[in-house]
This record gives structure tokens, sequence and C-alpha cells, in this order.
């Protein structure tokens, strides 16, 4: 296997805010999420899988300076929470909601959100609630509570930059719809909610429908995104889904570490998105994809997705995304439960964080055909962020027990992550151990210089190859 960067084609290009992340709703307001796994027990409970937290310190040094690594990006504020979250009009949150909601936002709580996404860059992306009170006294949406979340936005200095409707509509009947909620009250609610924003913020995207798999929900209630989709009516600006390998043991998934490498597993995300990119083009052709919540396993992860062994997936499928054309990616959650980019207790990176951090900067918009490769390495190219000419590659080598090469036709800056055991819950750069400095501070990422010829790629590693002399063209 050998790579040439100079040759190497433009095949597409990602938002500048590809990468990026959702904080829930229930963080920012406080509530019951997903309990993190204990250390010590095996067994997990499923009627435990809630615990109560306080809502997130957004102003937190430590937060808000690794958020601010990875911009710019869209934070994404949704969730299921948020279909029955009551925006107060006060700083003060009444101490219950009102009647047909379930939680209560306080203004003071989403200056936080503006605050923070002002400190860091990124852009605010939301849903609003869709619950029983919401809704006129013949169950259809009214835009009240969404029309002060809007107001209260601008009134703030801060603005939305996109917004779906609802959270994954396709599992209203456990997500905070009225009873017996199905796609032609969805077609109604929508069109409302479009024709209203595009009266009220006509600069703010309209996406969707944010939905999660095209087939009956589990909870019986028969919505499908085709059902969805063809009720609405066209009008988005950008088509959004969600994507999980699989469901967390909380939510009655199986936890199996052994099959985290293979295929079968990292390409579930292409099928996935085959299925809503049919969809986006028998409904809303040409419209931009963007994946608005992902992570390896949903309700809140599984065991392994806090350790090396998911960086594996988080950063293939970025790789395989980006290649195919979607352009932005949300990761759920930045800093809650076991999914999460950061430990929520300490806001201190998980080896996914470190992923992300050489993703952002050494990944660019601008993305290139990279060479074929074995079932076990998967490459993925893109020109640098900010060296004209310079051209990054991606190479994972899945596999546990064999090494790969790689012919290298001009010198590079190499970058690799490793663990001493694949479910390690720290990471290894070229050898050294990736955490914070005594200061608080990111550690330098340095590369180790490789001169042109063959390189060896240890088994279950992750190597980022940077090509600053490449000069191709399409990266000037």
């Amino acid at each position: 296997m050998s790579i040439a960067p100079a040759e190497l084609k433009a095949i597409g290009t990602i938002d500048a805010r590809f990468q990026s992340y959702n904080i829930e709703m229930v963080e920012v307001t406080g509530g019951r999420f997903w309990k993190p796994y204990p250390r010590t027990i095996r067994a997990f409970d499923e009627r435990d899988r809630y615990s109560a937290r306080p809502p997130i310190d957004l102003a937190n040094a430590r937060l808000r300076k690794l958020a601010a690594a990875l911009s710019p990006a869209y934070l994404r504020v949704s969730g299921t929470w948020a279909n029955a979250a009551f925006l107060a009009d006060t700083d003060r949150a009444p101490g219950k909601p009102p009647p047909g909601f379930d939680t209560v936002l306080s203004s003071q709580q989403w200056r936080g959100v503006i605050d923070f996404a002002r400190a860091v860059d990124a852009r605010i992306v939301t849903s609003f609630a869709i619950s029983p009170g919401s809704r006129d006294a013949d169950g259809v949406w009214t835009t009240d509570q969404a029309q002060r979340l809007i107001d209260t936005t601008r009134s703030l200095g801060g603005h939305i930059a996109a917004v779906e409707f609802m959270n994954e509509p396709t599992l209203a009947a456990t997500n905070g719809a009225p009873p017996g909620y199905d796609a032609k009250a969805y077609g109604r609610d929508f069109r409302i909610f479009r024709e209203w924003m595009q009266r009220t913020a006509p600069e703010t995207l309209t996406i969707g429908p944010g939905s999660i798999g095209d087939a009956p929900s589990p909870s019986g209630s028969g919505i499908t995104t085709r059902d969805l989709l063809a009720a609405s009516g066209p009008g988005i600006d950008r088509f959004s889904y969600h994507h999980y390998n699989t469901l967390s043991p909380r939510c009655g998934g199986r936890d199996d570490p052994a099959q985290a490498l293979s295929e079968q597993w990292l390409a579930r995300t292409d099928a996935t998105l085959a299925t809503y990119r049919a969809l986006r083009d028998a409904f809303e052709p040409g419209k931009p994809i963007w994946l608005t919540e992902t992570a390896n396993a949903a309700c809140g992860g599984n065991r392994w997705d806090a350790t090396f062994l998911d960086t594996f997936r988080y950063l293939d499928q970025l790789g395989r995304l980006a290649r195919d054309g979607v352009h932005v990616v949300m990761h759920n959650t930045f800093a809650a439960s076991d999914y999460g980019l950061l430990d929520e207790g300490t806001f201190r990176p998980r080896p996914n964080y470190w992923a992300a951090l050489l993703w952002h900067r050494l990944m660019g918009t601008i993305v290139l055909a990279a060479p074929a490769a074995a079932p076990d390495l998967h490459l993925y190219a893109h020109c640098h962020p900010g060296m004209r000419g310079a051209v990054s590659v991606l190479a994972i080598n899945t596999s546990r027990l064999a090494s790969d090469v790689l012919t290298l036709s001009r010198s590079a800056g190499r970058y690799t992550l490793h663990a001493t055991r694949l479910q390690d819950a720290t990471v290894q750069l070229n050898g050294e151990m990736l955490a914070l400095t005594a200061d608080d501070e990111l550690p330098r990422l340095d590369a180790r210089a490789t001169p042109a010829g063959t390189i060896r790629l240890a088994p279950a590693t992750i190597t980022f190859l940077l090509f600053p002399d490449a000069v191709n063209p399409a990266c000037r």
C-alpha cells in the first residue's frame, strides 16, 4: 500500500464546523439523565439507569478551554428532554413545570448557553417543545414557547443558527408528544413550524426531520421517516438524522466490546447513511446532510465508550461520513454519561477528545480520495486546514494481531495513538501519555518526523500522517 499525497484528488468538501457536539437540554436544566456505569460492578440493573444531576456549569474554565480547542463547531442543545421543556420568562425558574411540560429552562440557564457558545466560537442548534403544554385545546402545536425562545435569544444578544422542529419524531410516542401522535399530526405541526420560522427567523436554518431509524418505533406508534417526510412536504434547509451503532445495556442492548473493531460494526454508519440519503434524494434532493446526534451506543453509551476502544469508531465514522458527503457530525455528548468526550465529573479529556483534537488540527474541509485499503486498514485523506498544499492522511489499523505496512512517497509527520490495553481510559501519542498539564493547559501534540519509505502500523493503532510538502493542487 503506497501513499503519494501530491496525487490525491479532491472529492468533496465539508462544513468548517463538521466536527461538532451536543450538550443535552437536560444538562442545561438539570434533571435525571443516563447514569454512568459503576466502576466495580459488572452487572447492570436496567431499573437504575438514571441519576439526578445539577445543571452543567457552562462557565467552567476547563470546559470552555477544551470546547474552544475544537472550534469552530456547532453546539446542539436538544435531546429527548427538550421536547417537553418549558422556557420560563424569568431568570429564576418556577419550582415545577406547568401542566403539559416535564422540566423548566430558566432564561438565566439559556443565557449560559449563549455565553458559552460565544466564548468558544460555537453556533447554537436546538429544537422546540412539542409536548401537550405547547398545544391548543385541539392538540395543534402553537408557536408560543418557540417564539419565547427566539425572542429571549435575541434579547440576550445570541443567535440560533439552526433548529429542528422536535427531537426524534419517529419515537414520538415515548418522546413527549401527545398520545396517539402520528405522521399526519406531525405533518400538520411541521407546516405550522416551517411557515412560522420563515416569517419569524428566516436567517435560521430549518433542519429535519432529525429522526432515528426508518422503521416503526419500538413504542408501536408506527411512524417512519418516510411517513414524516411525505406528510410534511418539502422545504427544509438541511436534511438531518441520528445514528447509534446500538443501544446500551441501560435500554436493553448488548455490551460486546469484542466486535468494536470489526468491519461489520464500523460499517453500520454506512448502512444508516444509505437509508437516509435515499430518503433525502426522494423528498429533499440536493439538500446537505447533517448527522445531528451520534455515538457508539444510545442511552448513555456502552461501558467501553469512555476508553480507547471507541476511538476507532469515532474517527472511522468521521472519515467515512466526510468521504461520503455528510457536511456536519454532532457527537453526543460533549460531557455527560459514558459517551461524553469529557468526563462529566471532572471535565477531563477522554480518549475520544484527544482524537477529536487531532482531527480538528489536521483534517481540513477539502476531502481527498484516499487509496483503497485492506479490510483491516482504513485510510482517509484531507487537505490540511492551515497549510497550503499540505495533505493529512488518517490510517486506522483495526487488526488486533497484525501490523500493516505503508509506503510513503514523501516524508511526513507521524501522530500515532495507542493504548496499553484497548479498554484503557487513557491514550498515548507517539508513546507519551496525553493529559492536561499541571496548569490545566493542553499538552503539545508533536509529530514524529518520518522519512519517505516504508512504515509499519502496529496492531490496533490509529495514525495521522501530515505531509507538509505535498504541494497537492487541490489544497492550494
